[in-house]
């Protein structure tokens, strides 16, 4: 089957003098992959993510997910959008939060309604950017069997983290990135 996510020789600078964030990656991801992205701060891991979300753009190079270049992102009609809301709100138990003001939710609760949000175009991919970090450990175990779940089901799962244990026990593939490159590209073993 074809890579649902492909990067051709990608880099990204964000200042001409500077050194490169993201230099000369090339890699691909099948459908359905369960990847873990890690590196140290500072070594790219969250850039070649934004790019992979298309929030961020390659000064060289090309991203393609879905056979799609990046630059063209998808959407769906209001009323399929708020059925489709309600249906993950009720899914993440937290529903009855539906009119809460973000800065009356518990920092799990924030995670589930990023999650949601995340979810609400039934994409067939899964970016997530150090998911369970700013959690206590059984909401953040909550969140992590909720990736598993997801990509069990057929979601393509890219997490960044810093955490060995965390990319161990979600993932089947480990990207080690330092200093713009990948240093290593390897079968996790994950634990299911």
């Amino acid at each position: 089957m074809d890579a649902l996510i492909k990067l051709e020789e990608v880099t990204k600078r964000y200042n001409s003098d500077a050194a490169p964030a993201v230099d000369g990656v090339s890699l691909q991801i099948a459908p359905g992959e369960a990847v873990a992205v890690m590196g140290p701060s500072g070594s790219g891991k969250s850039t070649l993510l934004n790019m992979i979300a298309g929030l961020d753009r390659p000064t060289s190079g090309t991203v393609t997910v879905a056979g799609q270049r990046i630059d063209r992102l998808a959407g769906v009609g209001r009323g399929q959008a708020r059925a489709r809301a309600d249906e993950l709100l009720g899914a993440l138990r937290i529903g009855d939060h539906r009119h809460a003001y973000p800065a009356r939710l518990s920092g799990g609760q924030r995670q589930r309604v990023a999650i949601a949000r995340a979810l609400v175009n039934r994409p067939a991919l899964l970016l997530a950017d150090e998911p369970t970090g700013a959690l206590d450990s059984a909401t953040g175990q909550e969140i992590g069997a909720l990736l598993l779940d997801l990509n069990r089901s057929g979601q393509t799962l890219v997490l960044v983290t810093h955490n060995p244990d965390l990319a161990a026990r979600y993932a089947s593939r480990t990207i080690q990135v330092t200093d713009g490159h990948i240093a290593a590209d390897a079968d996790a073993g994950a634990v299911r």
